[in-house]
Parts: C-alpha cells; structure tokens; sequence
C-alpha cells in the first residue's frame, strides 16, 4: 500500500482526508510542521509528499527545497487558486505537480496516483538490450527503470523531468513543441502553461552538464541532439 506524507498546519484537514485516501488502498500519514514532516521523511517507507504553500516555521517552497536536496521522492504542492506565481515557483524548486486549493479529494487522489505510477521499485534490473533503454554518446535513458545515467554516473531526476526526457530520448532530433510536452506531461492537465514546461527544461539542462543535449529551436520548441552510442 503506497504510503502518502501531507504536510499541512490545518488539523482538520488530514483525518477525513486519510478515510478517503484508504478507499483507494494508499496511507495518508499528517504531520502539522515542516519539522516535523522531515523527520518523517528521513525514516523513509515514504512514496510521495503534499505539500501546503502557507506552513509554520518554513513555507511550502523552503520546505521543498529542503526535501529536494535529501530525496527525489514525488512532491504535490497545494497552492492558492490563481496564484499562478505558487505554481512556477513550485515547478522551478523541483514540484511534480500542483492542486489549487480548495480542491476536491478526488483530484488531490488523482494527480497522486499518477505521480505513483512513473516511479518503478528500484528492484527491477535495466535492461541492456530493452527497446525501452536509449543509449547515446554520454547518456542512457532506462524506460523500464526510469533511471538515468550520465557519462557513467546515476542522475537523480523528478517524474516529470524524467518523463520530459524519455519523451525526447525516444525520437532523438525531432523537435517538440511546447504544447507536444504539455499534452505528455498529463499530470499538471491543461493548467500547465506553457512557461511551466520551459522550467522543466532548464531544471533539467543542469542536471545533464556538462552535457549539452537539449536544444532550443527558437519558436518551434525543444529537441534531444546527442548521437546513438557506437556499438
């Protein structure tokens, strides 16, 4: 049963939110305070995280920051309805998604359910010779895994920056609009604008270097240019 960390100061919030997360076979666990969440998260059994923007002792942000330099574990903020500034600067600490509050407890299920469905247990072994393993000069992209490697190093990447990259590994050059990575990356839907997915890039641009493999095609969008490994 995936086991669910919401970090929200609103005591009330998390009791019947943890009822109506267990119809859906996930453990919703509540802590009140950033500290608190912390220590919960470093004894790890954790699969996912909610985060509320307006926390005691450290903000939604801070506290993403913080767990983004320990953990790649998928993060959830919960943000003010048309605070579109909440959201970018969600995405640029490192969010996989957002849900505007309020919310409905079927879409906060939703977006955590996909979220879970890009992470794999590390327990499956790569694949070499997998149709879904992309292997060019100094990259290796693992669809089965979602793992990364750069010049033989592991990277550890969010789901969507994963999921941005495997969309690009798998047609190496083509380039892809802004509105093609929007509809692959579902988890965000619609609201996802378009600016969103130029924070993506760069997140995950400086996670690649010293590679230099992602390519701006100015109004037309973004491609992968890097040669397959020789054999």
């Amino acid at each position: 049963m995936p086991r669910i960390l919401l970090i929200d100061d609103d005591a009330q919030l998390g009791p019947p939110l943890a009822a109506y997360f267990a119809r859906f076979d996930m453990a919703l666990e509540c802590a009140l305070k950033p500290s608190e969440g912390l220590a919960r998260l470093r004894l790890g059994g954790v699969d996912a995280a909610i985060l509320d923007v307006m926390l005691p002792e450290m903000d939604g942000f801070a506290l993403c920051r913080a767990i983004r330099k320990e953990s790649d574990i998928p993060i959830i903020m919960l943000t003010a309805r048309g605070e579109v500034m909440d959201r970018v600067v969600g995405l640029e600490l490192g969010a996989d998604d957002y849900v505007p509050k309020p919310f409905e407890p079927r879409e906060l299920v939703a977006r955590v359910q996909t979220v879970l469905r890009r992470r794999v247990p590390t327990a499956v072994k790569p694949l070499a010779t997998d149709a879904n393993t992309f292997v060019f000069d100094g990259l290796v992209v693992n669809g089965i895994t979602r793992t990364v490697q750069r010049q033989g190093e592991a990277v550890d990447l969010t789901s969507t920056e994963f999921d941005l990259l495997y969309l690009l590994a798998r047609e190496p050059g083509k380039v892809f609009s802004r509105d093609d990575i929007l509809n692959h990356l579902r988890g965000h839907e619609a609201e996802l604008y378009t600016r969103a997915v130029d924070i993506v890039v760069s997140r995950l641009r400086k996670k690649l270097e010293p590679l230099d493999c992602i390519k701006t095609l100015r109004n037309a969008g973004y491609a992968l240019a890097l040669g397959k490994a020789a054999a």
